[in-house]
């Protein structure tokens, strides 16, 4: 019997109400456990149909893990080869195809250059004109890394002293430079399944147990048009960057959310900090994909979710080799008849010869 694991680090509520929920709703037909690792060889399989990644960003150890079981055939939720390639930067740009609205940003190079680089490592860098780069962006505006989260290394900025101060702190870093939303509403979304969206109002500025603590804002028909605009956001960004388990976060204004972070594949869902509500809709959702993953796991095979940029991209990339197999089954017959043509008639021998 294949099981369903969840590999966690130091949460103590979700973890623990998501094995239960399981267990509950599967009376016996799928186990579900705290992920057990030993030895790790390489493609021999794990005994997990599916596993709920809630770690591997902070233990480079267990990403490997996870790349091994679902190369293997296990669901790992979230594709751990996606989350290896995402960052920020190129999630937004990928959100402006998409046409979602994100911040104006732009991408800064580190500060300190990279070890065993030289300056000639950098003959393809110009040098960055800061005052174009200020018109461009503005103030207030954020200096955050482009690839990373848990508001570690994140500076407002009210002006180019602020900048340069704050810069001079981010040693190899690499480093967004993106304007600041003068928000009315802001919100956090749940995405779990590329179907299942949970919205609820969220104040960044309270301290971290009291964000949940708000209301929304915006109501009547413009919070019914609101709400409606998010969720088609959330979908569009979750089915294009190919996330089982995510959250985004839209800050309002003039009526129109704006995408501020929507790369969460391991978000904050302890129950003390989300409230017992949400709490509860997040366990049941994420119970429900686990299930419903491990009914449609096949053993050996890529039990992934990829992304609609990841499926394009390869399906275009497919060459077509039809068409050059028939062209090749004609060659060698012609050329065979040619070469008979060409070849001299053997003479007879004499018994001289």
């Amino acid at each position: 019997m294949k099981k369903i694991g969840i590999l966690f680090g130091q949460e103590n509520t979700f973890p623990q109400a998501f094995v239960e929920r399981v267990n509950q709703k599967t009376s016996g037909r799928f186990m579900a456990e705290f992920v057990s690792i030993d030895l790790v060889e390489q493609n021999v399989p794990t005994d997990y149909a599916v596993i709920i990644d809630r770690i591997s960003q902070d233990v480079p150890f267990y990403r490997a893990y996870l790349k091994n079981a679902a190369l293997t055939g296990t669901a790992v939720i979230n594709n751990p080869f996606w989350w290896s390639a995402d960052e920020k930067f190129f999630n937004n740009a990928l959100a402006v195809q998409l046409g979602v609205p994100v911040p104006r940003t732009l991408l800064l190079p580190s500060k300190q250059r990279p070890d065993d680089t030289s300056e000639n490592s950098f003959r393809n860098l110009r040098w960055t004109n800061w005052e174009e780069a200020f018109q461009k962006i503005g103030f207030p505006a954020f200096m955050k890394p482009h690839s990373g989260g848990g508001w570690k290394s994140v500076y407002k900025l009210d002006n180019p002293h602020d900048f340069f101060r704050a810069y001079e702190e981010t040693g190899q870093l690499v480093m967004l430079l993106q304007e600041a939303i003068d928000f009315t509403d802001y919100f956090r979304c749940y995405c779990i399944g590329g179907k299942d969206v949970l919205i609820m109002p969220y104040e960044p500025r309270n301290e971290p147990h009291l964000r949940y603590a708000t209301e929304m804002k915006t109501t009547g028909d413009a919070g019914k048009k609101l709400m409606a605009t998010m969720k088609d956001y959330v979908l569009k960004l979750n089915h294009g960057l190919g996330y089982d388990f995510n959250t985004v976060e839209f800050a309002v204004r003039d009526g129109i959310p704006i995408a501020i972070d929507f790369g969460n594949p391991a978000p904050d869902a302890d129950v003390n900090s989300v409230g017992q509500q949400n709490f509860e809709w997040v366990v049941e959702a994420a119970a429900n994909l686990a299930i419903e993953r491990a009914n449609a796991f096949k053993p050996g095979q890529d039990n992934l979710t990829w992304g609609t940029f990841v499926h394009n991209s390869a399906a275009r990339s497919v060459p077509a080799a039809a068409p050059a197999k028939k062209a090749a089954a004609k060659r060698p017959a012609a050329k065979k008849e040619t070469a008979e043509k060409a070849a001299p008639k053997p003479r007879k021998t004499t018994k001289k010869e």
